[in-house]
């Protein structure tokens, strides 16, 4: 890895003091079920048992959902267990809205869009506990960290102007994985699967005797030959810990390390070889090497009954080294099929990014104008920097740099947000809510080969105002609509270096409006949405595409519903339509006006069957994919110089998952996915990306 940013600042050690002490807590086995603490104020939560305090972007309470004004999706312990997912990427798919272009099985590098959004050209943020996690915001491609399914226990998804809460890269809404809380004992997992898949997890936690202090840790080390011969080898480890502070107070803290070795590349195959059902991996000596250390603190205090705060403090070092041969032209191999023909230069993009900040949140219940309010107050700052280096070297020592370096900056961004809000509860049907987000940031880009040259910066301002509403029909039908300007804001590489600067960050003018509700065993959410960008920001390659793209608009419609039949069948599903996504003016060489976004299927839908009775539990899982477009030129084919481009046929697959709990300690678990064995192109990057084939999967988990 190339050189580390971090530093040994004031936050790093404090936080480190703060993990060794909570963690010094004398414990002790419990069996006493967890509460969640969100759901009770913390003096009530600790007579039940200590949980870590996090930051929550849905309200876990029923009450406090029913008058969030726009859409609003959770995935529970219940969903993971019963998708058994390779990758964050799979448990999303159980979320309206969302579209994943599945590269590899285990995605490390992410691929999902939003409402219509291009898979990968992230406009959404994505949070672990209320903590961003995207590799860069305002420095870098947000695609080169994916959090590991390993460690989570949900995920909650918030789209419309409750969103504002929350940012920047607001416009599709906001991703929050949830980790898992510690659980009381010792637990072991282990899983064999297809491609000579191996995982196995050690899971440790315990509560002190006061019930006032718990300590877990969730250690996992997985390795495969992949797909297509991508292997990848993985470890990740969290430690959290967390104790009271008297009656009214909590701190938590969470470390966690990352590590994953992954054979892959851009390269995907020629037409050829795709339809003649090759699966070798087309960039063999290609790496993609991530590591990532992070600490949060969370402290919660709830001041009075009306009144309460929370804190998060947040670190994080995330270095990616992409090592790839270069290549000269194309060629065929043994078995007559074009492959790509490799020379012996082997070239490094190596990044390594760093981010520290904070993120407090003071809630305030009264009474102005006589009515009942909720009052919300946010303050976040944060800076971040990346390393940005590119390297030669030679096959025979590939990792081993050569020469001088091809490129040698630091990108940096500070940024400082503002966030208020008021909701009014008019009457028992009706609330409305008002919020304004301020964000404010300046970026740098410090050419380190150049020490002579000026420092290059671009700062500027974004107001985000919105608007929401929710009216309680009857007991079974909510009505909500919001109204809201969100924005992602340009990286570094598209407000420096370039003649055609942005003069204002990518905004879109969103509406959401919809209704939701259930009554027994069934539930519903219906959302149609539009998204109305003014201009689009190129995602900051400097050189390569002129920074302003112009305008897009985006409008569909979502829907998700939910049945449990009295009988152990229950039946889960939803459905997105996306007639427009369009390009609002030429984009010379990439796009043409009224052509649709690349990576935006029209229509997207996953439906799950599931049986459960006793200790057994079944899910059949059917996913169904438009076809879309490789780029905004809209090509049917694929385009022989690039080998980019293209139409990419609708496809659907299915698959199948079963659990067992053999006695109180002991289950067992397995799973068959793409049960048919369908053959479908997953996407065109330099080639073609052959989606996944059937695979197995078997595992055994043990709590002591």
């Amino acid at each position: 890895m190339q050189t580390a940013l971090l530093k040994k600042s004031p936050l790093f050690l404090a936080i480190s003091a703060a993990l060794l002490l909570a963690s010094g807590q004398p414990l002790a086995s419990d069996d006493t079920a967890d509460q969640n603490a969100e759901e009770l104020p913390l003096s009530e939560s600790l007579a039940l048992s200590i949980d870590l305090p996090r930051i929550r972007v849905v309200a876990p309470t029923a009450q406090n959902l029913s008058l969030t004004p726009g859409a609003v999706y959770s995935v529970t312990q219940e969903d993971i267990e019963e998708v058994q997912p390779r990758s964050t990427e799979d448990i999303l798919r159980r979320v309206p809205g969302i579209y994943i272009k599945r590269e590899e099985d285990s995605a490390v590098v992410t691929n999902i869009g939003v409402r219509g959004l291009p898979a990968g050209d992230y406009k959404t943020l994505v949070l672990e506990d209320g903590v961003p996690v995207q590799f860069g915001i305002f420095v870098g491609n947000s695609r080169y960290y994916n959090p590991r399914v390993q460690r989570m226990e949900g995920a909650e998804v918030l789209k419309g102007a409750s969103s504002l809460r929350f940012g920047p890269n607001n416009i599709g809404g906001v991703i929050n994985f949830l980790t898992r809380m510690p659980e009381d004992g010792v637990a072991v997992t282990g899983q064999l699967g297809s491609w000579n898949t191996r995982e196995a997890m050690l899971d440790i936690g315990g509560t002190s005797a006061s019930r006032e202090a718990r300590f877990g840790v969730i250690a996992t080390h997985a390795k495969s030959d992949g797909w297509n011969d991508k292997a990848w080898d993985m470890t990740d480890i969290m430690v959290r810990a967390g104790s009271a502070i008297g009656d009214a107070q909590f701190i938590g803290v969470k470390f966690s390390y990352y590590e994953n070795d992954a054979n892959i590349s851009y390269r995907g195959f020629f037409p050829d070889a795709f339809d003649a059902g090759a699966n070798f991996n087309p960039a063999p000596d290609d790496f993609f090497l991530t590591d990532r250390l992070a600490f949060d603190v969370n402290h919660a205090w709830d001041i009075n009954r009306n009144l309460s705060l929370q804190t998060v403090f947040f670190w994080s070092e995330t270095s990616r080294d992409y090592w790839r041969f270069l290549i000269d032209g194309a060629t065929t191999n043994a078995d007559g099929l074009t492959v790509w023909n490799y020379t012996d230069t082997v070239q490094g993009n190596n990044r390594t990014a760093e981010r520290y900040g904070f993120d407090t949140r003071l809630v305030v219940t009264h009474s102005l104008f006589g009515l009942d309010n909720e009052a919300q107050f946010g303050l976040r700052y944060f800076e971040e920097e990346m390393l940005d280096q590119t390297v030669r070297a030679d096959r025979a020592t590939p990792r081993n740099p050569s020469g001088p370096l091809l490129r040698n900056r630091l990108d940096s961004a500070d940024s400082l947000a503002l966030f208020a809000q008021n909701r009014f509860v008019i009457n028992d049907a009706l609330s409305l809510t008002a919020g304004l987000r301020v964000e404010s940031y300046e970026q740098k880009r410090n050419d380190l080969r150049r020490a002579s040259d000026p420092v290059q910066t671009f700062s500027n301002t974004e107001w985000l105002p919105g608007i929401g509403a929710t009216y309680q029909f009857n007991p079974a039908v909510q009505f909500y609509a919001s109204a809201y300007v969100a924005f992602a804001p340009p990286l570094v590489g598209s407000v420096v270096g370039s003649a055609d600067v942005p003069t204002e960050a990518e905004k879109s003018v969103n509406f959401d409006l919809g209704l939701r509700g259930g009554r027994d065993s069934f539930s519903y959410e219906f959302t149609a949405f539009q998204m109305d960008f003014s201009n689009q920001v190129d995602p900051g390659i400097s050189n390569i595409r002129a920074p302003n793209e112009g305008s897009a608009l985006i409008q569909g419609a979502e829907a998700s519903l939910a049945y449990n039949f009295d009988n152990g069948f229950s039946l889960n599903g939803n459905v997105t339509w996306i007639p427009t996504a369009e390009f609002g003016e030429d984009r010379p060489g990439d796009a043409v006006e009224g052509n649709r976004l690349p990576y935006s299927p029209e229509w997207a839908a996953n439906l799950t069957v599931s049986y459960r009775i006793g200790g057994l539990r079944t899910a059949v899982m059917l996913n169904y994919t438009d076809e879309v477009f490789g780029d905004g030129m809209n090509r049917t084919q694929i385009d022989p110089l690039s080998n980019m481009g293209g139409l990419i046929p609708s496809y659907y697959t299915l698959d199948f998952t079963a659990g067992y709990d053999i006695n109180h300690g002991l289950s067992v678990f397995g799973s068959i996915k793409n049960l048919t064995d369908k053959r479908y192109i997953a996407g065109l990057r330099q080639g073609i990306y052959a989606g996944p084939e059937r695979s197995f999967d078997i595992g055994l988990r043990y709590q002591f």
